[in-house]
């Protein structure tokens, strides 16, 4: 019984993940109710990530800068570098606020049923890094499902004839599971848990 454009907000909402057709309408709803202390704040950020959103030219972090606030950033360690699928990955690995190095963002993973191919990810621009020096360890922190550790397998090959310490996450991670999805707690063990690839 709302307005077309209603509506059209009710529908894009509801394509987020986490949210469904039910919990999109309450979200509406309460945007319109606390118009001015909800609904303006919302579309004010949106537009200004809007204006300004970039991907990081030298990590593939999505940011308002280039390069991105964790490159930027003279206290990381550029000697150890964390490989990572996606951006998510790479933001649930923030929020445990244990790794101290730079991250390479590959847009994704290994999947000869999706058709995607190592010439689709990041994989040239990885190597290219770690080939310009400067990088003693790569840890290899990719999601505990049958591609990503096909992806990490394929990536430790092309490493390994590089002088780095190439390590991966310990799998405590849950077989199946995705980065994004998992507790601080449980990323915080498999980080300080990692071990080098065979």
């Amino acid at each position: 019984m709302a307005s077309q454009e209603i509506d059209a907000l009710t529908q894009a909402l509801a394509r987020l993940p986490g949210l469904g057709p039910r919990s999109a309408r309450r979200a509406v709803l309460h945007l319109l109710k606390k118009r001015e202390g909800a609904l303006m704040p919302l579309l004010s950020a949106l537009e200004a990530v809007d204006r300004r959103l970039a991907t990081c030219s030298t990590c593939g972090n999505i940011d308002t800068s280039d390069p991105c606030s964790v490159c930027a950033d003279p206290r990381r360690d550029q000697r150890s570098l964390c490989v990572v699928e996606e951006v998510a990955d790479l933001w649930a690995l923030e929020r445990s606020r244990l790794f101290p190095g730079r991250y390479h963002v590959l847009g994704g993973r290994l999947s000869a049923l999706d058709g995607v191919r190592p010439e689709d990810l990041s994989i040239a621009r990885l190597i290219q890094r770690v080939e310009g020096g400067g990088i003693d360890e790569v840890v290899l922190a990719m999601n505990a499902t049958l591609e990503g550790q096909t992806t990490a397998h394929y990536i430790a090959e092309r490493i390994e004839r590089f002088p780095v310490r190439l390590t991966q996450l310990a799998h405590g991670l849950p077989v199946g599971g995705e980065l994004d999805y998992l507790d601080e707690g449980t990323l915080a063990q498999a980080l300080r848990a990692r071990r080098p690839v065979a």
